[in-house]
């Protein structure tokens, strides 16, 4: 796809959108295959969030549908943390956590920022509560659970530390300077991961750091396969419609 060259206020809608897209198809392969049937609906429900804050992003950056299907994989600006694979109910569970803390401070701060993302801030930043919400309520019950859901939490929590920082690298023409949500963050992820039993993963002054550059387009792996299954449909008819 030919696409002139976004500004940075442009660049920095899409990373947010892209963001919201990539978890949003992530989440979505759960339906029909988490642990309870109440998790299907909760789960495809934020999904469906997630998916309605990514078109009015889209919208504002471009045509919805050619950035987010016609677009090649390097083109992409999402962090890697909402590509990472869905792995075990607790992997997801602490993608969310970590996602949507972010993602609240984040809207909450957009919404009260003067820029053409505020009205959907305000509006998402509801949406996102709930988001959380949920992760929260998770973690609780995996992490003060039995052995083998502690343990299982832990393990989710740990690995997907590295992927945290790069949520927090500044980012030109957002308005908001992200660097500064690192500490809110931080204390608000502590306090549920303590009420949960559970440890902080260690790193210096447990301040998360970034094992990628998907702002950059650079993804993990797993994001080609899910990029093939987002974008088959499209691909094989272009132009078609209903």
């Amino acid at each position: 796809m030919s696409t002139p060259t976004p500004t940075a206020v442009g660049t920095a809608t899409l990373a947010l959108a892209d963001d919201a897209l990539v978890l949003a198809q992530r989440l979505g392969e759960w339906a029909a295959d988490a642990p309870v049937l109440e998790e299907d609906v909760a789960l495809t429900n934020i999904a469906l969030d997630l998916l309605g804050q990514a078109r009015t992003l889209l919208s504002l950056t471009g045509d919805e549908d050619e950035l987010a299907y016609g677009r090649e994989e390097h083109q992409f600006r999402n962090v890697q943390l909402v590509e990472r694979p869905n792995g075990d109910f607790a992997d997801t569970i602490a993608r969310q956590l970590y996602f949507s803390v972010y993602q609240e401070l984040l809207y909450t701060a957009l919404a009260a920022a003067d820029g053409q993302t505020a009205p959907l801030a305000a509006k998402a930043v509801k949406e996102v509560a709930y988001h959380r919400d949920h992760a929260e309520q998770w973690t609780l019950r995996l992490g003060d659970g039995t052995e083998e859901s502690h343990r299982r939490m832990q393990r989710a929590l740990d690995g997907l530390w590295r992927y945290t920082g790069e949520l927090f690298a500044p980012l030109e023409g957002l308005g908001v300077e992200l660097p500064a949500l690192r500490a809110p963050w931080l204390e608000r992820i502590t306090a549920v991961v303590e009420r949960a039993t559970l440890t902080m993963p260690q790193g210096p002054d447990r301040t998360p750091w970034s094992a990628g550059a998907g702002r950059q387009g650079v993804h993990t792996e797993p994001f080609g396969k899910l990029l093939a299954e987002m974008q088959y449909l499209h691909r094989a008819h272009p132009g078609a419609s209903w």
